[in-house]
């Protein structure tokens, strides 16, 4: 099974919000060299699921979160966004689009324009998407900074600068949910905070899928976080996408050695005193200049062969909802 086909993984589900087809990023680098940051990845996020999207960091995380709402759009590929294609579209007909998906992302202070007050910030999208008066306005603002926990009296004329880092991304929650979105991409959006507030974000999230009936893309670097808030998660690397299953699946059951060395790494309350073998990464990322031939995480993989390197392995299905792309993985 190629990356072209992985809704089959999906089961028989129909309701996909957002379906991606070989999306490719490229990026012009000094030289006259190209850097690939997506390398023709595809997946499905049905109707109210929470995707998590984890890698290393540079592995094109944030580059497909930013392709998906068009900033900037991909080199190639097909984003269908409730069955419309996203792609090729100009700015004018994208416009109407894009109150359907909106993004949180991963710094909350430079995110926020900080110049303007809180109230402001949050009443931008009603603006500029139009129909609804002052008064109206005032009230959406006022109902939203209130379902993300904030008190309007307190923060209405405050700026970003006054509040601290939760409660800057409390605001960018709010505004990203003020035009009632059906997908939220949320790039990072608790990795710059302290871990008490973490865990107030993570549940504010939850909140709010469940209220506003989202469907999310969750991107982050920490798989324990990820676990916790996705009903699926999709592990990158360099480009490619590698493994895709079910939460509980994936953190019992992963199936690709680079899966199995994020796992490793995640600190545990009661360590085992000793880890299996060969799930200890070695070696540096390769550049994105220029990848590995066949498998991209074969130089860093303990099971890597010959068949590896001339041949690159593609999505395949070894479970229900589980894709890996692995030569080797089994189920």
């Amino acid at each position: 099974m190629d990356e072209n086909s992985t809704q089959v993984s999906r089961g028989e589900r129909t309701d996909m919000v957002l379906s991606v087809r070989d999306l490719t990023k490229t990026f012009a680098a000094p030289g006259g060299m190209t850097v690939q940051a997506v390398a023709g990845i595809s997946f499905d996020i049905a109707a109210g699921e929470t995707l998590g999207l984890v890698g290393e960091s540079g592995c094109g995380k944030t580059t497909v979160g930013r392709a998906l709402i068009q900033l900037p759009p991909p080199t190639s590929g097909e984003i269908l966004l409730e069955g419309r294609s996203l792609c090729g579209l100009t700015r004018d007909t994208l416009r109407p689009l894009r109150p359907r998906m909106q993004m949180v992302f991963q710094d909350p202070v430079s995110s926020l324009n900080p110049k303007r007050t809180i109230s402001d910030i949050v009443e931008v999208p009603l603006v500029v998407a139009g129909g609804h008066s002052r008064v109206k306005r005032d009230q959406l603002v006022r109902e939203m900074l209130d379902a993300v926990g904030l008190d309007p009296d307190v923060v209405w004329n405050r700026r970003p600068h006054e509040l601290s880092g939760g409660q800057c991304q409390r605001v960018s929650i709010a505004r990203a949910l003020i035009l009632r979105p059906r997908l939220l991409i949320c790039d990072e959006p608790v990795s710059s905070l302290d871990v008490s507030v973490q865990a107030q974000i993570l549940n504010l999230l939850e909140d709010a899928k469940q209220r506003f009936g989202l469907t999310m893309l969750f991107i982050a670097h920490d798989l324990a976080v990820v676990k916790n808030i996705s009903d699926r998660v999709a592990v990158m690397y360099l480009g490619r996408i590698c493994e895709i299953a079910p939460s509980d699946r994936l953190y019992g059951h992963a199936a690709h050695p680079y899966t199995q060395a994020l796992l490793s790494a995640v600190p545990e309350a009661r360590p085992q005193p000793k880890r299996k073998s060969g799930q200890i990464i070695t070696g540096e990322v390769p550049s994105p200049l220029e990848p590995p031939s066949g498998c991209r995480f074969r130089t860093r993989c303990p099971k890597a062969t010959d068949l590896c390197a001339s041949q690159e392995p593609l999505l395949r299905r070894i479970g229900y909802d589980h894709v890996v792309a692995c030569h080797f993985a089994s189920e």
